[in-house]
């Protein structure tokens, strides 16, 4: 993929570094080449990880999966197993598909489910239902997963499914408090596609879009025991006051699993899972050494402060800036020119009347209002996925000239950031990274630059 050769206008040569540097951490990831990385095959033995699985032994291998990234990672076990598969079913978001000889992928919503992600639930279901004991099935699980991959649990109907995910996704809860509610509002969610599958043995490769690679959370982990339970659902509703917000079979249901009147998702003591392995193929760290890695050959001091970054997007950017006017002022906690490399995933909490815009653009927006006197420092916040909320953009950048430039043109930049309305605002001061879809997801990478004076 490449960047928008616009965002380099305001700064060509610092510009065409830092992307150099965002398009080696996607390399990294790309989900084709990690899934060829996790497996091996000799003949008719494939190795993932530390076991081996004698092909003769299994009467069909069987492919299914979920996620932004699965017409690549599907694409990569065609090539590993070819004509050892004997069909299977992978959806992924609109515009992510690609071409596949044994593996059917189809398309769906995402972020907010629809009737062709439930009818992808509702005929991968059907495969796994099909797979017997002498059969192998391989889940190929990545971001987006819990949008795309949809079954309503009985009793619900995909336009509660709907409701609930426009509610959390206004009131600002985190993608592992998001995917606890899912878990128990479906069919298929929280562990709940392996009891289909089950006894059949069962491979998942998981690209990791969740921060510290939580299994039962990364599209809410339909192959993976579930950690959470009705009690940690209802305590989410409470936490963000929805009870007035969910639909009313939504609130029933949960308030039923409070009452032990439906079984809760199975857990990692379940029997189930004895005949499961799962793999993460790649993550977000992996991104960010490729990055680091990167940045040093183009003589960045470059260092990883965490990829475990959480909590409020404007808040994130505003951070940032003060780790770039400490290393200016004091070299800590290394020197310019120093690249600093965080990665995780912010929330927004959206008002009554949102403009357009997406976490990353949010966290370069609030940056660049800190950074208008602070020159010879560039702030990135970067979708891997290339999506960044409901736009065209995956992130942003912001140095001391993005206010500026918004001016000039009228436009204020602390009025764009109370409306959350970072879009227009970033397309018009030419810091806008637009790479189209990047076809993997591991959560964000966020940048600090700072050029030596």
């Amino acid at each position: 993929m490449e960047f928008d050769p616009s965002v380099l206008l305001p700064a060509p040569s610092v510009r065409q570094r830092i992307l150099e540097i965002l398009q080696a951490a996607l390399t990294a990831v790309d989900p084709g080449a990690a899934v060829r990385r996790a497996l091996h095959r000799e003949a008719d033995i494939l190795l993932v990880g530390d076991r081996r699985y004698d092909l003769h032994s299994y009467r069909r291998v069987v492919v299914l999966g979920a996620g932004k990234a699965g017409a690549p990672m599907a694409q990569a076990v065609e090539s590993v197993l070819g004509e050892r598969i004997s069909g299977g079913l992978v959806v992924v978001k609109t515009d992510h598909s690609g071409p596949t000889q044994r593996v059917r992928v189809v398309e769906a919503s995402h972020p907010t489910p629809d009737e062709a992600g439930v009818a992808a639930g509702r005929e991968i279901l059907a495969l796994a239902a099909d797979a017997g004991p002498d059969d192998l099935v391989i889940a190929l699980i990545s971001g987006g997963g819990s949008a795309l991959l949809v079954a309503p649990a009985e009793g619900l109907t995909l336009a509660d499914l709907q409701g609930l995910t426009a509610a959390l996704l206004a009131c600002g809860a985190t993608i592992n408090e998001m995917n606890c509610l899912r878990k128990h509002c479906s069919a298929v969610k929280g562990g709940q596609l392996a009891r289909v599958v089950a006894p059949t043995t069962l491979i998942t490769l998981v690209l990791s879009d969740v921060i510290g690679s939580p299994l039962d959370v990364i599209a809410s982990g339909p192959t993976v025991p579930d950690s959470s339970t009705w009690a940690d659902a209802w305590a989410l509703v409470e936490k963000y006051d929805l009870v007035e917000k969910l639909p009313g079979a939504v609130l029933a249901r949960l308030q039923a699993g409070l009452r032990g009147e439906i079984p809760d998702t199975p857990d990692a003591h379940d029997p189930l899972f004895l005949a499961s392995q799962t793999v993460v193929i790649a993550d977000n760290f992996l991104a960010a050494q490729a990055a680091k890695g990167r940045a040093e050959e183009l003589g960045y001091k470059g260092l990883i402060l965490t990829t475990f970054l959480d909590g409020d997007a404007a808040n994130a950017g505003r951070l940032l800036v003060a780790l770039a006017k400490e290393v200016q002022a004091s070299g800590n906690p290394v020197a310019a020119p120093a690249c600093l490399i965080l990665g995780g995933e912010t929330t927004v909490q959206l008002g009554s009347n949102p403009g357009m815009g997406g976490r990353n653009q949010e966290v370069a927006l609030a940056a660049a209002l800190a950074l208008r006197d602070v020159p010879g420092v560039t702030v990135v916040s970067l979708a891997t996925d290339g999506t960044d909320g409901p736009t065209d953009s995956a992130g942003a950048m912001a140095d001391d000239g993005t206010v500026d430039r918004g001016a000039l043109l009228g436009l204020s930049a602390s009025d764009h950031l109370r409306r959350h309305d970072a879009y227009p605002y970033l397309v018009a001061s030419r810091d806008l990274l637009r790479t189209g879809p990047t076809q993997t997801n591991v959560n964000d990478l966020l940048f600090v630059f700072v050029e030596k004076r």
